[in-house]
């Protein structure tokens, strides 16, 4: 039997968990799980051991908010500077590992079961080809997961952060205007392509487009503020859409589109045969729209290399958890 930990640490909330294997490739079963607030404790250290208790696990990967080079991370949002090493004396683990939070993910895809996932286009997998992970929540992530004998081995990206591309007359006013209104010497994909974009996408719209008591304009104005609190104009774009309101319609059928474009320019860019996964918390906020027409076509939509993509299934993920779990995995995968 195995027992490992793992962790999803974010700047504002850290989830651990205690999972148990009775084999290298059976069930993983998480004993205990527990949400921290990441900004009451000084450092990871004293948090995992405060979790533990007594256990001491096999091994243990964190999956950080941030890039991780030679074992070592510093979090974008915390004070916390991380180092594997250091963990692992501090915890009495043997094996610890730090993973980026997004290609952590690739460790767990193998594992999945129906429950955690949902079709967004049917297709044949090559289980010798690259996958590709993208997730578009507040930002926008991006991984690569290559097949090698001994498993998975995950490539983390920072794809999104490449420059937006504009499709058409629209777009590049979009763009124009977002370099503007927010100081920027170029745009990213990501400022466009997350849930955050869909936000500025309405922003757009509602500077160009609507009158004054349009009813997302107050949630607007509140949702770039510090301390925002509950304003979520992206949740309420989607609202909205949801209720036929035509700007919102406008908003997220752009969006859909811009995101269904970058994610075939992305499985072009790794030659993604072995699948294509989504995730981020638009997975399953916005499942429907992602199995639309407009999502699809616009993934499809490349031209004479459009024949490269359409054997390729893309699948949502759907589970909430899914980065404390793909961590577990990957633990799992030290103790081989």
């Amino acid at each position: 039997m195995t027992t490992v930990l793992a962790g999803d640490i974010g700047g504002t909330k850290t989830l651990l968990g205690l999972y148990r294997s009775e084999g290298k490739g059976g069930p993983l079963t998480c004993i205990r799980s527990e949400l921290y607030r990441s900004a009451d404790w000084p450092d990871l250290a004293p948090m995992a051991s405060e979790f533990l208790g007594g256990d001491r696990p096999d091994a243990a990967c964190f999956a950080v908010a941030g890039p991780v080079r030679h074992g070592k991370a510093q979090l974008t949002n915390l004070t916390w500077s991380l180092d594997q090493d250091e963990l692992a004396t501090a915890t009495g683990i043997a094996q610890v590992e730090l993973v980026n939070d997004f290609a952590v993910l690739i460790y767990g895809l193998p594992h999945l079961c129906a429950p955690q996932v949902a079709a967004i286009k049917p297709g044949q997998t090559d289980p010798s080809g690259p996958l590709l992970v993208i997730g578009a929540g507040t930002g926008l992530g991006v991984a690569y997961g290559i097949p090698t004998p001994s498993g998975l081995v995950a490539m983390a990206s920072e794809g999104a952060h490449a420059e937006f591309a504009a499709h058409s007359q629209a777009d590049w006013e979009l763009r124009q205007w977002l370099a503007s209104d927010l100081g920027l010497d170029r745009v990213s994909t990501e400022r466009v392509v997350s849930g955050t974009g869909l936000g500025h996408g309405a922003r757009f719209l509602l500077a160009h487009e609507a009158s004054d008591s349009h009813p997302l304009h107050g949630v607007a104005e509140d949702w770039l503020q510090p301390g925002a609190g509950d304003a979520d104009l992206p949740a309420e774009v989607a609202r909205l859409a949801a209720a036929q309101d035509p700007l919102a319609i406008k908003a997220l059928d752009r969006w859909l589109g811009l995101y269904g474009s970058v994610c075939g320019d992305l499985a072009l860019a790794g030659l993604c045969s072995g699948g294509i996964w989504l995730a981020g918390g638009t997975a399953s906020k916005l499942l429907p729209q992602l199995q639309s027409a407009r999502f699809v076509d616009a993934f499809l939509r490349k031209g004479r290399l459009g024949a490269v993509l359409e054997p390729i299934p893309i699948t949502a993920i759907t589970d909430s958890a899914i980065g404390q779990f793909s961590a577990a995995c990957r633990a799992r995968m030290l103790t081989a």
